[in-house]
């Protein structure tokens, strides 16, 4: 599909000139970084789930901008606080804020960032989506330092899998998906229905996300990459909870004492892609995909939920 949709081109565009003048700052230091940071944004997928659900709700309003900046605000933020936890070098194919201005800048920034959102809330009385969001700040802490704990001690239930990335991920989308529709109707029940959507869509996205890992360097993404860092994506947990005894022991070794050797990363990814674990996994996704777009056939069908049932088609279909 074309990104951005052309149903929302012209509003994407409205919501770019918003988003730079929301993260001015007197202070230019701030706003140099501000200014790399947005030079380099990426395919705003959140801003798209944000306008595109206000325009199938009921119609894009002053307030569906101020919420899908919240929403973009929040989601840099996370970003540029990950590079510092993950020492990141690169983001998006470029030096990341971490690279270039180190810890205590970053750290900084994402604060800057995360209180203009807030600010700009705050000033226009949209508590309600503010409640979305904070609610969604909270769990992506939550699902980061869940990860973090099952790594070390290897858990490995799927449950905890779904746990994690629904507050991790999805709880972000979800958001951007309420304040969207909740923008344009102020209906709570509306705006929990696309919640919904999109945490399910969220779910779908990380699962993809998750199998780039055993695809090829083509994809953008280090293959292997989350294993080096232990982190237990669906395909291996399957993998691990279906393999035998001795196998299930070589794989848990290599993740724990050989996750940084190359070949043996290798065997891991050639054992899982033997036991089924990508079919499981791209089935699990499909799951997801199809539970949203079901919710999506309750609103009346019209150009722009075509566009955005192609917008969650692109979640799963994407190459990078």
């Amino acid at each position: 599909m074309r990104i951005p949709p052309p149903v929302i081109a012209d509003e994407l565009e409205i919501f770019d000139s918003r988003f730079k003048e929301a993260v001015q700052s007197p202070v230019p230091m701030l706003n140099r970084i501000t200014s790399f940071i947005v030079k380099r944004k990426g395919k705003q997928m959140r801003p798209m789930f944000v306008l595109l659900t206000a325009k199938v709700a009921g119609g894009i309003t002053d307030a569906t901008y101020r919420a899908a900046s919240l929403v973009e605000l929040v989601h840099t933020a996370s970003l540029v606080h990950d590079d510092v936890v993950d020492e990141s070098m690169e983001r998006r194919g470029f030096f990341s804020t971490y690279a270039l201005w180190k810890a205590k800048a970053s750290v900084l920034i994402g604060d800057y960032l995360l209180t203009r959102g807030l600010h700009i809330s705050l000033a226009s009385k949209d508590f309600r989506v503010l409640q979305y969001l904070s609610d969604a700040v909270q769990r992506m802490s939550e699902g980061e330092l869940l990860q973090m704990e099952k790594a070390r001690t290897l858990n490995l239930e799927e449950g905890i899998y779904f746990d994690i990335i629904r507050n991790k991920t999805a709880s972000l989308l979800a958001a951007a998906c309420a304040t969207g529709a909740f923008s344009s109707t102020e209906s709570e029940e509306i705006a929990e229905k696309m919640r919904l959507f999109g945490e399910k869509i969220g779910i779908a996205f990380q699962i993809k996300d998750d199998l780039f890992d055993y695809g090829s360097a083509a994809v953008g993404k280090p293959t292997g990459n989350d294993i080096k860092e232990k982190k237990l994506t669906l395909p291996i947990i399957y993998t691990l909870n279906k393999a035998d005894k001795a196998t299930r022991r070589q794989l848990i070794n290599t993740l724990k004492n050989d996750n940084r050797n190359t070949e043996k990363v290798k065997a891991v990814i050639q054992t899982v892609v033997k036991s089924g674990g990508i079919a499981y996994a791209e089935e699990k996704m499909n799951q997801y995909r199809d539970e949203a777009l079901a919710i999506l056939k309750d609103f009346p069908e019209s150009e722009s939920s075509r566009a955005l049932e192609e917008l969650v088609r692109y979640t799963t279909d994407r190459k990078y």
